[in-house]
C-alpha cells in the first residue's frame, strides 16, 4: 500500500506479474494483520476441500497443506504469482491461471473458500460472489478479506508495486463496507463474522523497521482491513433448542473479545444453543437476540474458557503434603503415606463422586471449562449435569513405576486418541531413563502425552520431539517436590505443550496459580502461557469442537473479567479466582459474580447457588447443599478447596 499516485494504473495481472518475485520478501503489515486475525477463525481443515480465489504466492494454500486439508485448488490471474505458489505447495494443490469466476470448478465442491485482497480488483463483483456461492457445499464457509475501503479513501492508500520506475499503482475499485455486505447477500451469503481490525504491536514493528513509526501512530486507531466469514443463508437458519433444554445465553453485547494472546475486537457474539453462531465488531450491523437471554458485558474482557490439561479431580479437597527435596515422585508418595496417613485416610472417607464434584468446582472458579482428568472417565457423573467438561475419549496409565503395563495400554488405545501418563517425574537417573524405556516398549508416538517430563535429559527431550509426542507442564508441583522446573526456554523447544494444575497435594492451588507461577516466577512470556491454557492445550489433548478459541460453530465456552485495557495474555497473567466474573460452558451460565448476576436475565441464572471462597462469593451451578452435607461429617466445618476455605453462601 502507498499514498503515491500514477497516471495510468496497471491491470491486476500486470501489477502482480511485476510484484511476484519480491512479494514474499516484503514486510507487509496488511498481510501480517490479516494472517493473525483470520487464523483463529478457521474451522478444522483436515480433509476439507479448499479453494483459494486469488491465491497469489500460495500463502494460505501452504497453511492448508500443512493442516492436512483434502483437495486444494488455487486460482489467480498472474502466472508469475502461481509459479511462486508452486514452489511452496508443489503437487499438493491444483493451480489454475484464469479469471476468478471462470475457473473450471464443479458446483458444490468446496468446504472452504478463501478470497483475500481480491474483491477490490474484481470488475464484476456480483458474478464473483455468485461463483463463490455456486462452488460452496452445504455448510461450507467463505472467508473474504481486503484492505478497509473507508480507511483507504481517508488515508489515500493505493495498491501497487515498486519497480525500477518507482511506485506503479494497480487499478482497484472502491466499494464501502455496506456495499460489500449487500453484495454478498445478493448471492444468499450471510455474514456470520464481521471484523474491522486495527494494526497491532506486530505491525508497529514492521512500520518502525521501515522508518515509519510516526505514520503508524497516526493511523493506528483506524481499521486497516476487514474480515468477513460468510455461509449460505439457508445454512444459517437458527435451530431451536430442544424442548425442555435449559435456556442458555443467546447474545453477548458490548464486550471486548479475545481472538488470541494479543488480538481482540469490541462488539458482540451470538450463541445458538451451545455453539457460537456469529461474531461482529462494534461497527458491524447485526440482528439482536431476544432480550430475555442477551447479556450486556460492557466494560468486560471475554476470554475463551480455559483448558486444564492435567488434574486429579478427586484430590481437590486435600492439603499440600510433604516437605520437598525429593529425587522422584515415589520418594514423595512414600513420605506422605508414612507421615500423613491419618490425614489422607480422613479425606478419602469423603465419597469419591463428592470429591470429583469439588474438583470440578475448583476448576470452574478459576475459569476452566474443560479438564483432562488423570483417571478413568466417570460416565455416570461426567456425562450428566457436571460443572465442567471432562475429556472423555483417551487412554491413560499412571506411570511406569506404578503401572508396568503402561506401554501395552498405549497400544490398546485407539489411534488418534491421546494417551496420558506421568513420566520422568523426578530429577534422578531413573527418571531420565523412563522416556527410553517407554519408547523401547512401543508406547511412544504422536498420540502420547507425557506429564511432567522434568527428568528428561537433552537426548530424551529430542526423542520426545522427534515422534511428535506432547508434554504437560506443571511448574508449581515440580518446584515444590523437587526444587526445580523446566525453564521457559526448554519448554519452548517442545512444539506440543500445555499447562496443567496437577492436584493440591503438590501444586500451588488452581490453574491460574499455575499460570502466574510460569509467568511471574519462571519468567515465561505472557503470550506463551496464554496459549498453553487455550489453543495449544486444546490441540494437545485432542479437543475438536473449537475449545480454547472463539470461532463460528465452536462450542460457546467463555470467561469474563473486568477489562483493564491489557491484552488477553497480559490480563490472564494477573488473574486469580477473585477476578473471574462469569463463566459459560456451552452457552450456559456456570458461574457468576454477585455484581454481574444483577445484569443477567433471571432465566439464565436459574439453578445457581452461592459459594463463599475466602471473602469472595460466586454463584455456581452445583448441588452445594448436598456436597457440604456429605463432606462435613468427615472434614468438619473447615473445608478447604485447593487451599482456599469454602462455605455455603446465603
Amino acid at each position: 500500500m502507498a499514498s503515491s499516485l500514477t497516471t495510468r494504473p496497471l491491470t491486476p495481472s500486470d501489477g502482480y506479474r511485476l510484484w511476484a518475485d519480491s512479494y514474499d520478501r516484503e514486510a507487509n503489515p496488511i498481510l501480517s494483520l490479516e494472517r493473525r486475525i483470520l487464523s483463529p477463525l478457521l474451522p478444522p481443515v483436515a480433509e476439507l476441500n479448499v479453494i483459494d480465489l486469488g491465491c497469489g504466492t500460495g500463502r494460505w494454500l501452504n497453511v492448508m497443506k500443512n493442516e492436512s486439508a483434502g483437495n486444494l485448488i488455487g486460482v489467480d490471474l498472474s502466472r508469475e504469482m502461481l509459479n511462486q505458489a508452486k514452489l511452496k505447495v508443489g503437487d499438493a494443490a491444483t493451480l489454475i491461471c484464469t479469471d476468478y469466476a471462470d475457473a473450471p470448478i464443479s458446483e458444490a465442491s468446496a468446504d472452504l473458500v478463501f478470497s483475500n485482497f481480491v474483491l477490490s480488483y474484481v470488475d464484476e463483483p456480483k458474478r464473483f460472489v455468485a461463483f463463490v456461492r455456486k462452488v460452496l457445499r452445504p455448510g461450507g464457509t467463505f472467508f473474504l478479506s481486503d484492505v478497509h475501503p473507508e480507511t483507504a479513501v481517508v488515508l489515500n492508500w493505493r495498491r501497487g508495486v515498486r519497480t525500477a520506475n518507482g511506485f506503479e499503482q494497480i487499478r482497484t475499485y472502491h466499494r464501502n463496507m455496506a456495499e460489500i455486505v449487500a453484495l454478498c447477500r445478493t448471492a444468499d451469503l450471510e455474514v456470520c463474522v464481521h471484523l474491522e481490525p486495527r494494526f497491532g504491536a506486530d505491525e508497529r514493528a514492521l512500520f518502525e523497521q521501515n522508518g515509519k513509526g510516526g505514520y503508524f501512530e497516526e493511523i493506528r486507531e483506524r481499521p486497516a482491513i476487514y474480515v468477513l466469514q460468510l455461509c449460505a443463508r439457508e445454512q444459517r437458519a437458527a435451530k431451536l433448542a430442544k424442548e425442555g433444554e435449559p435456556k442458555g445465553v443467546s447474545e453477548i453485547q458490548g464486550a471486548r473479545f479475545a481472538l488470541g494472546a494479543t488480538d481482540s475486537f469490541e462488539g458482540g457474539m451470538r450463541i445458538n444453543g451451545s455453539r457460537v453462531e456469529a461474531m461482529f465488531g462494534s461497527a458491524a450491523e447485526h440482528s439482536c437476540a431476544p432480550a430475555e437471554t442477551a447479556i450486556d458485558l460492557r466494560g468486560y474482557l471475554v476470554l475463551p474458557g480455559l483448558i486444564n490439561a492435567h488434574d486429579h479431580l478427586e484430590f481437590a479437597l486435600f492439603p499440600r503434603l510433604g516437605k520437598g527435596g525429593y529425587k522422584n515422585f515415589l520418594e514423595w508418595a512414600e513420605d506422605i503415606h508414612h507421615c500423613h496417613a491419618p490425614e489422607i485416610a480422613r479425606h478419602r472417607e469423603v465419597p469419591k463422586q463428592v470429591r470429583l464434584w469439588w474438583g470440578g468446582i475448583r476448576n470452574i472458579l478459576c475459569g476452566v471449562t474443560t479438564v483432562c482428568q488423570h483417571n478413568p472417565f466417570d460416565s455416570e457423573l461426567f456425562s450428566g449435569d457436571f460443572i465442567v467438561r471432562v475429556l472423555k475419549d483417551y487412554g491413560w496409565a499412571h506411570s511406569l513405576a506404578l503401572d508396568p503395563g503402561a506401554a501395552q495400554k498405549k497400544k490398546d488405545t485407539p489411534p488418534g486418541q491421546r494417551f496420558f501418563m506421568h513420566l520422568a517425574e523426578g530429577i534422578d537417573e531413573q527418571s531420565s531413563q523412563e522416556i527410553f524405556k517407554l519408547s523401547q516398549d512401543g508406547g511412544l508416538d504422536g498420540d502420547t502425552v507425557i506429564i511432567h517430563g522434568l527428568g528428561m535429559d537433552a537426548t530424551g527431550g529430542a526423542l520426545l520431539r522427534s515422534v511428535g509426542a506432547g508434554l504437560i507442564w506443571c511448574p508449581s508441583s515440580n518446584l515444590f517436590l523437587f526444587g526445580t522446573s523446566m525453564s521457559p526456554g526448554k519448554i519452548r523447544r517442545f512444539p506440543k505443550v500445555a499447562l496443567g494444575s496437577d492436584s493440591p497435594l503438590s501444586a500451588d492451588g488452581d490453574l491460574l496459580d499455575e499460570v502466574r507461577c510460569a509467568h511471574t516466577l519462571l519468567q515465561t512470556p505472557a503470550a506463551e502461557t496464554y496459549e498453553y491454557v487455550t489453543r495449544r492445550s486444546a490441540e494437545l489433548v485432542g479437543l475438536k469442537n473449537g475449545e480454547g478459541a472463539f470461532r463460528v460453530g465452536g462450542v460457546a465456552d467463555l470467561v469474563a473479567v473486568h477489562d483493564t485495557g491489557l491484552t488477553a495474555a497480559e490480563t490472564l497473567a494477573t488473574l486469580s479466582y477473585r477476578e473471574i466474573g462469569l463463566v459459560l460452558l456451552a452457552g450456559r451460565v456456570q458461574l457468576v459474580s454477585p455484581q454481574l448476576k444483577d445484569r443477567l436475565p433471571a432465566r439464565t441464572c436459574e439453578g445457581l447457588q452461592p459459594l463463599e471462597i475466602g471473602n469472595t462469593v460466586r454463584w455456581i451451578r452445583a448441588p452445594l447443599e448436598r456436597l457440604f452435607e456429605e463432606t462435613t461429617p468427615h472434614l468438619g466445618g473447615d473445608i478447604y478447596l485447593g487451599g482456599k476455605r469454602v462455605r455455603l453462601g446465603s
